[in-house]
């Protein structure tokens, strides 16, 4: 009785487990859309377009209005100098001024703006990049174990028919008592298993919908992911070299600002209002004033050498990591295609092998139900049936992991 229940439980959650089905796009999908760090890096682009506006903005002439008064008293002789303080003023005017920038300098700014907005516009990809690996990797690592799940259920289903006929031909005294307790403990074994395997597809289920943002309880069945072997673009046109090129653009840029800082600066100003002491005719003091300030930079104190030393430094960096980087980079391709190519061959072995395998099944079926075969032996082929399909499933597993890490590298 405790078999039969067992075996409807089996059943019902298989049922329950393949409801409904999702595909790798839909993950990969979701986790995109839901990663607050790609919002954040996208709010971020837009933000640095308001800069450029503020940057023009800043360049038009700047209007203010300005108010102010004063008084101090003297008292018996005491209190601030009338010469300097007229004893008591009011103004209100309203100002403007501008100044002037080279349109050199003004681009060389609007392009360290552009630059920002193109290393964040990379950042964003290599976060995509990174977000599909890890969703792609679990994806993967949850089919490994839907398939090893439902490898157990025909194991199981195999055993459970093998089972009924073991025990007539027990009651028929064509198998000892022994030999069908033998078998029995196999399937209740298999029963076992075909339970560890559920718990984990739920486990790597849940953490698949955990790293893509969904929020669900619920079970679905995983398509096979179709993943194929990319073709990857050269380095120049790679985003994980792109920030390398972009960091040699603004360290340019850089020199270029440092240049166009030492140059003259023009700025006028202009006014007007009223603006009196009230001594005397304050009702005549409206008038308006003008003027320029010019700034000629001669000597910094050798300021602007240590500037460039201090770029040369961050671009000798720049050249050693894109050196590290680059060999880095080869290594790992050339690991992943000899490593892909491996485990090719090698699930070309273990079909063979797994063939061989399902005709001894098959073979000792035949035989067990005339009572020419020892129990030991199909129990024997039955664990070597499940060495080699598991072993198939994981070295099927491990080359789509492997592939997944090469097309990291695809973009």
């Amino acid at each position: 009785m405790k078999y039969i229940l067992s075996f409807i439980l089996c059943l019902l959650l298989h049922n329950s487990l393949l409801a409904q089905t999702h595909t790798l796009d839909y993950y990969v999908n979701q986790s995109l859309t839901n990663s607050p760090l790609l919002k954040d890096l996208n709010n971020q682009i837009l933000s640095s377009q308001l800069d450029s506006l503020k940057i023009k903005a800043g360049l038009k002439p700047q209007i203010n209005g300005n108010g102010g008064g004063l008084y101090a008293p003297v008292i018996r002789g005491y209190g601030y100098a009338t010469a300097i303080t007229n004893g008591q003023s009011v103004d209100a005017l309203i100002s403007a001024n501008k100044t002037f920038i080279g349109s050199g300098y003004l681009k060389s700014q609007y392009y360290a703006l552009q630059l920002s907005r193109d290393s964040l516009g990379n950042i964003i990809h290599l976060n995509e990049q990174d977000l599909k690996k890890n969703v792609i990797a679990q994806y993967i690592t949850a089919y490994g174990d839907l398939q090893q799940y439902k490898f157990n259920q025909e194991v199981v289903d195999l055993l459970s028919k093998e089972e009924d006929l073991l025990k007539r031909l027990t009651r028929s005294n064509v198998y000892r008592q022994s030999d069908y307790l033998t078998f029995l403990v196999t399937l209740q074994q298999q029963q076992l298993q075909l339970a560890q395997s559920r718990l984990q597809y739920k486990n790597d289920f849940a953490l698949l919908n955990y790293l893509s943002g969904i929020r669900d309880t619920t079970f679905a069945e995983l398509a096979e992911p179709a993943i194929t072997k990319a073709i990857l673009p050269g380095v120049n046109s790679s985003v994980f070299f792109k920030q390398y090129k972009l960091d040699s653009l603004r360290l340019n840029n850089s020199r270029k600002l440092i240049d166009y800082s030492y140059k003259p600066k023009l700025n006028i100003f202009a006014d007007g209002g009223y603006n009196s002491d009230l001594s005397y005719q304050a009702y005549k003091n409206f008038g308006t004033s003008a003027g320029f300030s010019l700034i000629v930079p001669i000597y910094d104190g050798g300021l602007r050498k240590l500037q460039y030393k201090k770029l040369s430094l961050e671009e000798d960096t720049r050249l050693t990591y894109k050196a590290f980087f680059y060999n880095q980079y080869h290594q790992q391709i050339d690991q992943y295609t000899q490593q892909i190519a491996e485990n090719e061959k090698l699930i070309t072995q273990i079909k063979d092998q797994m063939r061989y395998t399902e005709s001894l099944i098959k073979v000792d079926t035949e035989l067990m139900r005339t009572g020419d075969l020892k129990i030991s032996d199909l129990i024997l082929a039955i664990n070597n049936y499940l060495a080699v399909k598991n072993l198939y499933t994981q070295t099927t597993i491990s080359r789509l992991q492997l592939i997944n890490q090469f097309n990291y590298y695809n973009r």
